[in-house]
């Protein structure tokens, strides 16, 4: 896929990796139109990079769906649409159910939720692309929270569905996985913070798979090898995780100290 006079949508748009993929694709040439629940920042962003902003909350079918009802009564078309909000929120079981039920809201069903009001277009042209961002926890897990690991499989599977069911009508769909990238998603997770890549990066990485037609965007190396190897021994793909969440606690938890003697001092 080539990017320019490409109607382009990109939620999540306000920071991080949406705000990186909106400001990419305005420099490609593309039509872009930002989207954040942060109304006051999505609005400031989008208007530096150039692109048109509207509020949306994705954690609503009614939000995703006005806001694909919006672009298609303006722009006429989506190309891509790029379902990219997503949260970190809860730890482990005891997590209360409202924040289970908000996780998936965001991070699973805002894909579902665009799907079903996009297709439809998409499908009577003939041709369009979803690129849904989930995560390499969609590959491997997530070391400190379960409702964030359980999430993000459910949204790679989702992407996986998409791709076999529509592929063969013109339809593709990408997965963004990446591993630790520096945005505020990884303030709390010093272990990912070690190999982390700049938005910059992802970026690249991302039209370039795009540009392709491909399915898995991964950003770095450990990814795929460590897929292979949950594949090849699950046990021992266990063991491994069991002794790097060691570690990752070790260092939350040594951040966290280091925080509250900053704060004590202050």
């Amino acid at each position: 896929m080539e990017f320019e006079r490409k109607v382009i949508v990109v939620t999540g748009a306000a920071s991080g990796i949406g705000k990186a993929l909106a400001a990419a694709f305005v420099q490609e040439g593309a039509t872009v139109v930002a989207s954040d629940r942060n109304a006051e920042l999505g609005a400031q962003e989008a208007a530096a990079i150039g692109a048109r902003f509207i509020p949306a909350d994705v954690g609503q079918e009614a939000g995703v769906k006005s806001l694909i009802d919006d672009v298609l009564a303006h722009e006429g078309r989506i190309d891509l649409f790029c379902s990219n909000a997503g949260i970190a929120v809860g730890e482990g079981p005891d997590t209360p159910d409202r924040v289970w039920d908000l996780i998936q809201r965001v991070n699973v069903m805002s894909h579902v939720w665009a799907a079903r009001h996009v297709l439809p277009h998409m499908l009577e042209r003939g041709d369009g692309y979803l690129l849904n961002t989930a995560s390499a926890a969609g590959l491997l897990t997530e070391l400190h929270s379960a409702p964030y690991a359980v999430t993000k499989h459910a949204a790679l599977a989702f992407a996986e569905w998409l791709s076999i069911t529509y592929g063969d009508r013109g339809i593709k769909v990408a997965a963004l996985c990446p591993e630790g990238v520096w945005t505020p998603m990884i303030q709390n997770a010093p272990l990912l913070q070690q190999t982390a890549i700049t938005t910059d990066e992802l970026v690249a990485r991302t039209l370039e798979v795009l540009r392709e037609g491909g399915f898995l965007i991964t950003t770095h190396p450990s990814t795929l090898k460590g897929f292979q190897l949950k594949a090849a021994d699950y046990d021992g793909w266990i063991g491994k995780m069991r002794h790097l969440r060691g570690k990752a606690m070790a260092l939350l938890h040594v951040q966290q100290g280091g925080a509250e003697a900053g704060e004590a001092s202050r």
